[in-house]
């Protein structure tokens, strides 16, 4: 099965919503679309650092068992209370992206 299938539905949890700008989630999705797929073999559960850099984001991607870590530098600003890390989830049938906190809830 292709984890993370852009045909899938998609959706943020409302911890993510309330912490960061729906553009910022429009980039996460994007980076796995674009950036990621096809390129790396994706486990059902990535994990994104949201980095300052410079007073911008960067969105820093690895996984275990990758030996390549990838940067994503962003033109949105970054803000003080941005969560450190989101993670995307795909179940198989519906993609999520949410905080780890919300993922040890369940």
């Amino acid at each position: 099965m292709n984890m993370f299938d852009a045909q899938h539905s998609r959706f943020a949890t409302f911890g993510v919503i309330s912490k960061i700008p729906g553009e910022l989630i429009d980039r996460v999705w994007f980076i796995i679309d674009n950036d990621l797929r096809g390129l790396v073999p994706l486990d059902n559960l990535l994990k994104f650092k949201l980095i300052n850099n410079g007073g911008s984001v960067s969105i820093h991607f690895s996984q275990q068992g990758l030996d390549t870590a990838m940067a994503f530098d962003q033109d949105i600003e970054y803000q003080d209370g941005y969560p450190d890390m989101l993670l995307a989830y795909d179940d198989g049938d519906i993609q999520t992206i949410l905080l780890p906190e919300e993922a040890n809830e369940h």
